[in-house]
């Protein structure tokens, strides 16, 4: 009998292992499975593809050329140099608010919450016709911006205001969930410790979240370098100037130069590709170390 009542309790858990009222047939699976990969196939590899076989359908000194002339190297260049400002500045942000709103309890929390999430929710060209408003020569604070000489809406610090708005969610918004998961138990231990604010941040916290903010950032810099709606509102489309990489695109695109706009494209492409290469990798040694401590 003893016998009996052991075999079954070690067989019950491999019976309730596999379930078979949510198991499916192979059939089912292989057609769940098909329908995925052609609905990416379709929208999403074969318009990379494309992007790459236009790019170099005239050859690769076309390729260069479009890629070396001025205002394709002045493009790229206001473009990372938007990414390098606001990234930053999204950084401090994300970490501010996340750090604000696990860790502390003040009045009108979920508002700060409910407007981390706007940029979601409100068109960038709406954004964008938002300072215009405000910083344009008719707008609010124009006349005093042109008394003192000032010029932001159609020069750099327009284009980093609209690519910080439509960007500052990510990193706050990566952070915030994780922080709230992991409680605030090793900081109020570290506080009985002895350790000050900025040392509890930086070896404490800082190391808890480094991979949630890593990856905030990637998809931050990554929204940054390919937005659009923003940035030509507020940029007057100045070639050599104001021109980032996706309004250079159009422009090119619209004059019928499509082996430039491509040749552009594929950077942006090239971009987007390494975003999730890098993210992968992000989340692989995430997934790693969580394993590693669950053992």
């Amino acid at each position: 009998m003893a016998g009996y009542v052991t075999t079954a309790v070690k067989a019950a858990p491999k019976a309730a292992a596999r379930p078979r009222h949510i198991s499916e047939p192979r059939a089912v699976q292989w057609i769940l499975t098909a329908v995925a990969l052609l609905f990416l196939g379709f929208l999403l590899v074969l318009p990379l593809v494309s992007v790459f076989v236009e790019a170099f359908r005239k050859g690769v000194e076309v390729y260069t050329a479009a890629l070396t002339e001025p205002d394709a190297r002045a493009a790229i260049r206001l473009t990372l140099t938007v990414a390098a400002i606001s990234v930053p500045m999204n950084l401090v942000f994300g970490l501010a608010a996340a750090w604000a709103i696990t860790k502390f309890r003040f009045k009108g929390k979920n508002v700060l919450i409910t407007l981390i999430d706007l940029p979601f929710a409100v068109s960038p060209v709406i954004s964008g016709l938002v300072y215009v408003l405000l910083f344009g020569a008719q707008g609010w604070f124009g006349p005093w911006l042109q008394e003192h000489d000032i010029k932001i809406i159609f020069a750099l610090p327009g284009i980093v205001l609209a690519t910080v708005f439509v960007t500052f969610p990510f990193v706050a918004r990566e952070l915030i969930p994780l922080m709230q998961a992991q409680g605030t138990q090793e900081e109020e231990a570290a506080v009985t410790l002895g350790a000050s604010g900025w040392r509890i941040f930086w070896k404490v916290t800082l190391p808890s979240v480094k991979w949630g903010l890593l990856y905030g950032i990637i998809l931050c810099n990554a929204r940054a370098m390919g937005e659009f709606g923003a940035v030509s509102v507020v940029s007057g489309h100045i070639r050599g100037e104001t021109n980032t990489l996706p309004l250079h695109i159009q422009i090119l695109y619209n004059e019928y130069n499509f082996a430039g706009a491509f040749a552009a494209a594929s950077l942006l492409v090239l971009l987007a590709l390494v975003t999730l290469v890098v993210k992968s990798v992000v989340e692989w040694k995430y997934n790693r170390e969580h394993s590693r401590k669950g053992e």
